[in-house]
């Protein structure tokens, strides 16, 4: 059975979890929502750092939790990235990499010291003596390489940029990605940064008050208006496409899917490559004719599958583009009204920004 299955309650004088979720067991799941969410209490209960007396853990088919069974948190074979990078003082870069792996017999190392040393571009801070001299974003690239090689069967990350200001994020967040496409180890990555979550999850699972109001892909949840994350300033959905073409006079590169195309600046993909791209729904106006003589180059075929009101004078719009992509868009009521909306209708979204994200 290759699912990882979490049921959990727990109760505290201001806080309750309740739980009850069937995961994937492969590609990135991000746990989301506000701050007291039950975010990192779900994450530590699954780490075996908090017991729900009654409570459910199986990876693969394989207990961890279920009745008087309760594996201990050292046996548990898992990773644990937390918010600060927590890099032994006393121990080099290296030593730290390797205190993990040492510990795996050599049989059973998934994840070799090497691998690990490119994935994570660590190849010039291996000598360092002491971590301190490190950056904060090499010391949790550190410290998620140090997770990586004692081999778990599952990776659990708590808010592992929040600690980091912008430049280091942005450092470090393509070798978040670069773990994504080369391990096969399942990852919860706890985060109340959307952006960060559109960019790496597979899976989204959002949370409120210790419960679980919505589990599914990345696309399907980011496109729903009943959800928290349609209210949010920076809602939008994220479309798989394929590079298609680069135009050098132009400097563009042409990205398509099932729907039609989007250009956007060059990007350095080869043509063929799959990547991700998130279109915002402020940046995503209506026509019902087809536009003629605009700026906007990216105008695409669409139909309205739902309208929902967000505040006094604007409205949200789910829109169907193509066999399986769905679009957000915010507009006033009074365009809506203006121009006579309605679900069903067939119109034309014209993007006006488009940002590549992996």
């Amino acid at each position: 059975m290759t699912a990882i299955h979490a049921r959990f309650k727990l109760d505290y004088s201001n806080f309750a979890l309740d739980v009850d979720i069937e995961l994937p067991s492969r590609g990135v799941t991000a746990l989301f929502g506000p701050s007291g969410s039950g975010k990192t209490t779900l994450l530590r209960c699954i780490a075996g750092l908090e017991r729900a007396e009654g409570g459910l853990l199986r990876v693969n088919g394989e207990v961890w939790q279920e009745g008087t069974k309760f594996l201990p948190v050292h046996r548990r074979p898992l990773g644990y990235v937390f918010q600060e990078a927590s890099l032994f003082p006393h121990l080099s870069v290296l030593r730290n990499l390797e205190y993990g792996w040492q510990r795996i017999p050599p049989a059973e190392r998934k994840v070799q010291l090497d691998q690990v040393v490119s994935l994570l571009g660590l190849s010039h801070t291996i000598a360092r003596k002491d971590p301190a001299s490190l950056s904060g974003g090499e010391r949790q690239r550190v410290a998620i390489g140090r997770a990586l090689l004692s081999s778990p069967r599952l990776l659990l990350m708590d808010e592992p940029l929040s600690a980091l200001d912008a430049a280091s994020k942005q450092e470090i967040l393509p070798y978040l990605e670069q773990l994504h496409g080369e391990l096969e180890i399942p990852v919860f990555y706890v985060s109340h940064a959307l952006d960060e979550v559109a960019r790496l999850a597979d899976h989204l699972v959002l949370l409120e008050k210790g419960r679980v109001i919505a589990s599914g892909t990345l696309s399907e949840t980011l496109s729903r208006l009943d959800l928290p994350t349609a209210h949010l300033n920076d809602a939008g959905a994220v479309i798989e496409a394929t590079v298609s073409v680069h135009d050098d006079k132009y400097h563009l590169t042409r990205l398509d899917f099932n729907g039609g195309n989007l250009w956007v600046s060059k990007v350095e993909r080869a043509v063929g490559s799959v990547v991700r791209a998130r279109v915002l729904a402020r940046d995503v106006s209506i026509a019902i004719t087809a536009p003629h003589g605009s700026s906007i180059t990216n105008i695409l075929a669409a139909r309205i599958a739902e309208i929902q009101d967000e505040g006094p004078d604007r409205v949200n719009l789910r829109l169907a583009v193509g066999g399986e992509h769905m679009l957000l868009s915010r507009i006033t009521r009074r365009s809506r009204d203006q121009l006579g909306l309605a679900v069903g209708m067939d119109v034309f979204a014209q993007v006006k920004s488009v940002a590549l994200i992996a």
